[in-house]
């Protein structure tokens, strides 16, 4: 899988390639320069949806392991709860609750490492998020610079051909 350097490096040379911007940088047709805008901003929203639902399943499996803690929580409360409501102190009936809370123990400790292991996950997708947002941001500011000078570029040519036209009907 490409890194997401790799990945904007090979769309900034599909661009390149598809005649929007050519290597030496004077600008493609205009429908085409529309027909690009538009892809690059689809890549981009696309992007974005791909990073919010990746966001939104590591919310949910976060979510998820909280419930299964806070049920642990519940059961082992549950489980103090009887044993103080133990007035014969037989042996035995100890000795289950005891091994009981052992085994409620011994569920949690993996749960409690799960939920910090999600949380890690949701903090670094949180951040991956962040970045590609400014990623995003800055491509889409490069983008509008673009617009701009092949803008003027246009109107620059433009000019041109006025004054070479205006060359030709004196030179008439």
């Amino acid at each position: 899988m490409a890194t997401p350097k790799e990945q904007q490096q090979s769309q900034i040379q599909r661009i390149k390639n598809s005649g929007l911007i050519s290597s030496n940088g004077s600008p493609g047709r205009d429908d085409k320069e529309e027909e690009m805008s538009r892809s690059a901003l689809a890549l981009f929203r696309a992007k974005e949806e791909e990073i919010e639902k990746k966001k939104m399943e590591v919310r949910d499996k976060v979510q998820a392991q909280l419930g299964k803690a806070e049920e642990a929580t519940r059961r082992l409360a549950e489980i103090r709860e009887e044993l103080e409501a133990l007035t014969d102190p037989v042996m035995k009936e100890v000795s289950v609750v005891r091994k009981k809370i052992d085994t409620v123990n011994r569920d949690l400790k993996p749960l409690g490492q799960s939920c910090q292991k999600k949380e890690r996950e949701y903090r670094e997708a949180l951040e991956a998020f962040n970045e590609k947002n400014k990623e995003k941001a800055q491509l889409v500011s490069k983008l509008m610079e673009v617009s701009k000078l092949v803008s003027d570029s246009e109107k620059l040519r433009m000019k041109k051909l006025e004054e070479l036209s205006k060359s030709v009907e004196l030179l008439k």
